[in-house]
């Protein structure tokens, strides 16, 4: 439940701390997003503002991500060139479709789409995105200028091209890597990226690095943003409605996350809304579709958020900030690359699909084709994610047409106990054993229906077994169902009350 309360010492402190690590992370993932970098500032400032006064999650902070940003660039860069004034309105308009969205999904109470991606889905898109965005990140990690290939072709040339590497860029990176990594170490809060950010900064302006740099931060504040190219609409709606599921799922994960942690209670629906508003704030602040960060989320709790104003004191002091950060143009744009990979490559998850593929081969086929999809629908992702979700469908059909069906005969009574969905698809495989049992026991004088291990009964399959139970009675087998779960009972009670002995008890008696 979000703290009503005015805000304490520990959200300033959470605030400010996050502001300072958000300011070089919004530059990088804006640029990561086909962005100029200026317009991450904007996307770390006012939408967090918005999002604070309808947050579920007091510790939930708001602003630009790397999934997001990877979602967008796929969005956008097919139709528009990225950094062009056209892409820029296009990422507005974006944004703003999915505000729309994810506001209307909230407002429906409809917070259980949620849940609609299934894990194996997740964890092959996340995989793949995070491949994606690091593989994106190289060439700028070593200072190289690959040709036009895609994103993969252009990160393998990156790393086999030596000769081609600006070493001081390299040494910017290695130093940037090791600061952050290093920082976690000496303590939860360090504000590593700052450092960083500031190490180089400084050695930059002091060697006259003559590399790749962020470049012109015109430090202007947010101007409001009304005219949307709005005939591009119609090919953003899928997009949108991909961004708004699948980039919904790390802010739901965080919240749901802390909340057990603290035992309270979140709404999906209230976030909807709090993400949603946030989106249409950074849609008319010009910017970019934004969702929850994880680093900085933690950050907030670790020092010490106490409210949902936590996030508002991030956006504001982002927002102050602004006409100050023309001080990082002559930031070396290697270190923006290393900051986004240091980041994400701890979100390429091949162990937990190496062990999805040992412990089921359904869900690990599920996760591997939505990473192997992502991976060639690449820049075009959202691709990938619907292919995971037709995936997960057939998966589950899949399953839902197998049921096993382990027998037994005590005291003269047929035990058939059917595990899986009970529908008409699987009632004839139920159906063959029993009629093969009985022929290989004639001495069998009723049949039992254990379904305690049965997910679902419904109608047809009900129906179905009622004709089984209606043949047995014609051949003089009366039949009879125990450990009915109670999401079977209706259906049990409807269809299959007739012709039927009392509990498993008496009919072991016969």
């Amino acid at each position: 439940m979000t703290d009503r309360s005015g805000p304490s010492l520990g959200d300033l402190v959470a605030g400010l701390s996050v502001a300072l690590v958000a300011i070089p992370q919004s530059l990088a993932y804006a640029e990561l997003a086909g962005m100029p970098a200026e317009f991450g500032l904007f996307a770390s400032a006012v939408p967090p503002i918005a999002a604070a006064f309808f947050v579920s999650s007091r510790q939930l902070q708001t602003g630009p991500v790397a999934l997001t940003a990877l979602l967008t660039f796929g969005a956008l860069s097919p139709i528009a060139d990225p950094f062009s004034a056209e892409y820029v309105g296009l990422a507005a308009l974006l944004a703003l479709l999915v505000g729309a969205m994810r506001v209307s999904l909230g407002i429906l109470r409809a917070g259980r789409v949620a849940y609609v991606l299934s894990e194996p889905v997740l964890l092959g898109f996340t995989t793949a995105a995070a491949i994606l965005i690091t593989a994106s990140q190289l060439p700028r990690v070593f200072d190289a200028e690959p040709g036009d290939g895609s994103v993969l072709a252009n990160a393998f040339w990156a790393v086999v091209q030596v000769d081609q590497w600006r070493w001081t860029a390299v040494l910017f990176s290695i130093t940037v890597a090791l600061i952050m990594v290093l920082g976690r170490r000496i303590h939860s809060v360090f504000p590593g990226v700052l450092v960083a950010v500031l190490v180089a900064l400084i050695a930059s302006l002091v060697t006259g690095y003559d590399g790749s740099v962020v470049g012109e931060l015109s430090g202007s504040f947010v101007t409001p943003q009304f005219r949307f190219p709005w005939s591009a609409t119609g090919s953003l709606l899928v997009p949108a409605f991909a961004i708004s599921l699948v980039g919904f799922a790390e802010p739901s994960s965080i919240a749901r996350t802390f909340a057990a942690q603290d035992r309270t209670v979140w709404s999906a629906n209230k976030e909807f809304v709090s993400q949603g508003v946030a989106n249409l704030a950074a849609g008319f602040s010009g910017a970019f579709p934004v969702g929850g960060s994880f680093s900085r989320s933690s950050l907030s709790r670790v020092a010490g958020a106490t409210s949902r104003w936590a996030g508002a004191i991030t956006g504001l002091a982002v927002f102050v900030a602004i006409p100050f950060t023309p001080v990082l143009e002559r930031l070396p744009g290697a270190v923006l690359g290393t900051v986004v990979v240091v980041a994400v490559v701890k979100l390429i998850r091949i162990p937990e699909l190496i062990k999805l593929t040992r412990q089921s081969g359904v869900q690990a086929a599920v996760a591997w084709g939505t990473l192997i999809a992502t991976l060639v629908a690449s820049p075009r992702v959202e691709q990938g994610v619907l292919i995971g979700v037709g995936l997960a469908l057939i998966a589950h059909f899949y399953r839902e047409l197998w049921i096993t069906v382990p027998t037994k005969v005590v005291n003269e009574v047929l035990i058939i106990q059917p595990q899986g969905v009970l529908w008409f698809a699987t009632v004839p495989a139920l159906d063959a054993v029993l009629r093969r049992l009985i022929a290989q026991h004639p001495d069998v004088v009723a049949v039992d229906f254990d379904l305690g291990a049965v997910g679902r009964l419904d109608f047809s399959g009900a129906s179905a077994l009622a004709r089984i139970v209606e043949e047995l009675a014609d051949d003089g087998i009366p039949t009879g169902f125990s450990n009915v779960p109670p999401a079977c009972q209706r259906s049990v009670d409807n269809h299959l009350s007739a012709n039927t002995l009392p509990p498993r008890a008496d009919l072991n008696e016969l």
